[in-house]
């Protein structure tokens, strides 16, 4: 208990605002990643089907998810931008030192936006002056795109859990710099995956969401079950893909990174036969109260044998390890995340088989019901894995080679909150503008579509706006 109040007592004034404040920033700019790398994909999925079968509720579909994906993608960009200008600002001592070994990956994310930015461009543009199948082959590479983005942040991410590609001068500075190895490191295969395939997950839950809501309020017509289907089945169809990727990212934070495993399962000291505990509070003494408690699970999950051997948070010292406080953080969020993520199994599971069986979407509101909070579930997963990837890393910023507290900006304590609370503001009115966006945009919809429901795009006013065609009939 004392070793862990002295450490706390070192840590300079300013670290608890620049934490602070990059958490706030990264939690709110996850909320609006997960629409940015999957929504494209989900928009041309649709607008190839509405292609194929010449079906002009697809195409109307299409054309407003296009919509959204533009004021989605603007907001992001700048949400996006104050994360990477705070990395400069509140972590100069990691940038000064590391920034030739990883930054790379920042240069990756930002051609990522770049190329995204354009394309969508295009695509919406194309709606109204391109010939069809010329318009659908310039949106292709566009999911590509905002895959390049996840690219470069994870690149960068998963070199700070497990750092490569570098030698140590006698000062400590990082020599022979080898970015083949930067960014291809061990953790960024399952980091990367997991990660993307939870995007498509939770792009798939929260787009379908909309029109569970809708159907859940009667309106059975082709344009809400369609507008459900297409999504809803690409999230069901990755599910038990992320539950797979899910594990394995674990057994490999379990080899690469024990310590941060020992925080994820609140394990105090080595050993084998160790039981898990769903939920519970990890004490400074060691103790665990509160959860329940499954005998020798925690090792037959990490190692498929009860015998298997589990390191410990005592194997490294006090000022190397998360606090008791923070392990138990990182071990709640990944309960969370994981129950959360075997609760969204069981819908697709419940999804797959009636469709395989009958063909047809399930008939009970308790299904819709699930669908409608599926996509907020989903980002509060996203939110919890980001919390056990980052609070698991503690105290490193750099994973055995940087502190937190070494990274810190030396700017005043005072200065930083009074910067945070400016932050907060702004990403309140940003937030309540996209809103205020997105209301006005289903209101235009919904006055277009009339009382009859959505018509068919040649014979709604809606044609004449900048998200379509003026009519089927004036395109190429």
């Amino acid at each position: 208990m004392h070793t862990t109040l002295a450490v706390l007592a070192d840590a300079p004034a300013q670290l608890l605002p620049a934490r602070s404040m990059m958490a706030f920033t990264l939690a709110a700019h996850i909320i609006l990643v997960p629409l940015g790398v999957a929504l494209p994909l989900i928009t041309l999925i649709m607008h190839g089907y509405g292609l194929r079968r010449n079906d002009p509720t697809a195409l109307l579909l299409a054309r407003r998810w296009s919509a959204v994906m533009a004021v989605q993608f603007a907001i992001g960009v700048v949400t996006g931008t104050v994360l990477s200008f705070e990395f400069g600002l509140l972590w100069p001592g990691m940038m000064g030192r590391w920034g030739d070994v990883f930054g790379l990956g920042f240069g990756v994310e930002a051609w990522g936006f770049f190329l995204e930015a354009v394309l969508i461009a295009v695509y919406l543009y194309g709606w109204r002056r391109l010939p069809s199948r010329t318009h659908f082959l310039l949106a292709v590479p566009l999911p590509f795109a905002a895959l390049l983005g996840a690219f470069g942040i994870l690149a960068a991410n998963s070199w700070m859990n497990t750092p490569r590609g570098f030698g140590l001068d006698p000062a400590g500075n990082p020599v022979d710099v080898d970015v083949r190895k930067a960014i291809f490191t061990p953790m960024f295969g399952p980091e990367y995956w997991h990660f993307v395939v939870a995007m498509f997950v939770t792009a798939g839950y929260v787009t379908a969401g909309v029109y569970a809501v809708g159907l859940l309020r009667g309106r059975r017509d082709r344009y809400h079950r369609l507008g459900f289907t297409i999504p809803f089945t690409l999230a069901a169809v990755f599910t038990p893909v992320q539950f797979f990727l899910g594990d394995s990212i674990a057994r490999q934070v379990f080899h690469k990174q024990p310590v941060k495993f020992a925080a994820m399962e609140i394990v105090w000291r080595t050993d084998t036969h160790v039981p898990e505990y769903l939920f519970g509070r990890l004490h400074p003494d060691g103790t665990i109260s509160g959860g329940l408690k499954i005998p020798q699970l925690d090792s037959i999950l990490a190692g498929f044998r009860p015998d298997t051997k589990v390191t410990g948070l005592t194997t490294v010292p006090a000022g190397d390890r998360p606090t008791a406080t923070q392990a138990t953080i990182v071990h709640w969020t990944f309960d969370i995340m994981v129950g959360i993520g075997s609760l969204l199994l069981l819908l697709a599971l419940w999804y797959g088989a009636l469709w395989l069986w009958r063909r047809r979407l399930p008939a009970s509101p308790w299904f819709f019901r699930g669908a409608a909070c599926a996509g907020v579930a989903s980002v509060v997963a996203v939110e919890c894995g980001w919390i056990t990837t980052e609070v698991g890393r503690q105290p490193w910023i750099v994973y055995q080679n940087m502190r937190v507290a070494e990274a810190v900006t030396a700017t005043r304590s005072t200065s930083l909150w009074i910067m945070f609370a400016l932050v907060v503001v702004v990403y309140v009115f940003v937030f309540g503008s996209l809103l205020l966006i997105l209301s006005k945009m289903r209101s235009r919809w919904r006055l277009a579509d009339g009382t009859g429901g959505p018509q068919p795009p040649a014979e709604t006013p809606e044609t004449d706006t900048p998200y379509g065609p003026r009519s089927l009939g004036s395109r190429p």
